[in-house]
């Protein structure tokens, strides 16, 4: 029996740095990891999703007991699971010995509201450590947001930059532009070569946890093989380390295309590791920055990179706690239409939710441009119910935490929350689609029909949208051009394309081909 502190580990907290590993009795303390019912399941999460956090769980937990720390780790198929992290807990209490106990705080409002309640559940003290894994923390978004009427990521990424340091310059931006978005929008040559993606082979760990999901999560959703991912800390630093010798020199220029069945491109798919832990965005931007000083990579593309991890993920990170709880009700255009049946399947003639969303199904992963720009510009061009797409995009990608993924799809995509975040919504026609991509030239319909039975269905949709909620839209300043050209059409053209829109919706409702 110990006598000392019941650590938990959660499944986003696979990081050894962290101070709750670190300040390890290892002569008393326990470590706790727990593959739990109530988290694998209170949203259906993608089989490989399970997979992946199951696997890199166990093979955290065989490192944390390489290092001579006391590991208690619980399989999702122990006869005596319990279900729950407060119940786990509870037990390894009553088994161990331990007084009290430690955990990181969670990157979920649920369950860090949870938490605040165990102490009495538990009668024991239950301390709720910092995570340090961020640039800012949330005190300092909190006030950094306060008295601003409308929260911008550019402004904040550029407080990062100041405070940080990083790709900075006597005070200024190196290059003296903060950001090089103008030079990162271009589509994919035919000719154009990828590199391949980093992948793995299943070890016998992986394997083990392959046959637990095949057998104990049929019902849920996407392909479980082949399975690829990095699983330890080592397989994680070596996807760092290739995506920034081979993809990152281009990645800038093209990490806004799209390509007909090749879904990883020259991304880094590091987020997976980012959001579990196994990766440090500091290592990541330390890498990116290196490469720039030593002329291995313009800086376009090692700005742009930077960007998403210093600006996007830092910033939607304090936007969700700022607005949390809240965050997940929000529905500034009333939107309730359920998801249709093809966002499990792939089957629809649209070529680019095809591609999309087979994507994901089969990877557990589609790039930022394939999840704003077609999934997410469809789900708000067709008012599909906010709290139906953040569960989906929730259970379907591996990297998707509620912290990160309810403020890129409530305020971001749905501009759900009506403009805190972004400073319009984020909707386009197929024309866009068309020239960041090859997806048009294999579709079931044509880009260049505005109206009628083969007209690409976001083009009249797209002014549907416009047209239905011009009262909400019209007076915004980045809009204004758009509803210039909405009002030089005239009644009747705008009329098919309500006529149009009207039919496509209505299938859409009822599960109809579309």
């Amino acid at each position: 029996m110990m006598a000392g502190a019941l650590r938990l580990i959660l499944a986003d907290q696979l990081t050894d740095s962290l101070p709750i590993i670190q300040d390890t009795d290892k002569s008393q303390d326990v470590v706790l990891m727990a593959e739990v019912k109530e988290e694998a399941t209170y949203v259906k999460h993608h089989k490989k999703k399970i997979a992946f956090l199951f696997s890199a769980m166990r093979h955290f937990a065989h490192a944390l007991e390489d290092q001579g720390i006391t590991v208690r780790y619980r399989r999702y198929d122990a006869d005596d699971n319990q279900g729950s992290l407060l119940q786990e807990v509870k037990l390894a209490l009553d088994d161990t010995g331990c007084k009290k106990v430690m955990v990181t705080s969670p990157g979920e409002y649920r369950l860090l509201n949870s938490m605040y309640q165990w102490e009495n559940m538990l009668d024991a003290p239950v301390k709720i450590m910092d995570d340090p894994r961020f640039y800012a923390t949330t005190d300092d978004f909190s006030r950094w947001a306060k008295d601003r009427k409308s929260l911008r990521m550019e402004f904040f990424y550029r407080e990062m930059r100041k405070k940080t340091g990083i790709l900075m310059d006597s005070g200024g931006p190196i290059g003296g532009k903060w950001n090089y978005d103008d030079k990162n929008r271009e589509s994919l040559p035919k000719s154009k070569s990828v590199p391949a993606p980093t992948t793995f082979s299943p070890d016998e760990i992986t394997k083990d946890v392959l046959k637990l999901v095949e057998t104990t999560f049929p019902d849920h959703f996407g392909d479980l093989t082949p399975f690829q991912f990095a699983v330890t800390r080592e397989q994680a630093l070596t996807v760092l380390n290739e995506f920034i010798e081979q993809r990152l020199p281009e990645f800038g220029q093209f990490q806004d295309a799209m390509r007909n069945d090749a879904p990883w491109l020259f991304h880094s798919h590091i987020s997976f590791y980012l959001n579990c832990g196994l990766l440090l965005p500091q290592e990541a931007i330390e890498q990116a920055e290196a490469a720039y000083q030593a002329g291995a990579a313009p800086l376009n593309s090692v700005e742009g990179f930077i960007r998403q991890i210093l600006g996007w993920r830092e910033f939607v990170r304090g936007f969700y706690w700022h607005y949390m709880p809240g965050l997940d009700k929000d529905n500034y255009f009333n939107a309730t239409r359920d998801l249709p049946s093809f966002f499990w399947d792939g089957y629809t003639n649209m070529n680019c939710m095809r591609q999309c969303i087979t994507q994901t199904k089969q990877n557990a992963y589609a790039h930022h441009i394939q999840r704003l720009m077609v999934i997410g510009n469809f789900s708000l061009l067709t008012e599909l119910s906010p709290e139906q797409v953040q569960r989906w995009y929730l259970l379907v990608y591996a990297d998707a935490y509620e912290w990160v993924e309810l403020p890129n799809v409530s305020a971001m995509i749905l501009y759900a929350d009506g403009g805190n975040l972004a400073s319009k919504p984020y909707v386009a026609s197929g024309s866009y689609i068309n020239k960041m991509s090859d997806y048009c030239k294999n579709c079931g319909y044509s880009v260049t029909k505005k109206t009628g039975e083969k007209a690409c269905p976001f083009n009249y949709l797209y002014w549907r949208f416009l047209d239905a909620h011009k009262a909400k839209l019209k007076g915004n300043p980045r809009m204004g051009l758009v509803y210039k050209s909405y009002e030089r059409m005239g009644e009747e053209k705008i009329q098919v394309m309500r006529e149009d829109a009207a039919n496509f919706l209505r299938k859409l409702s009822n599960n109809e081909e579309v």
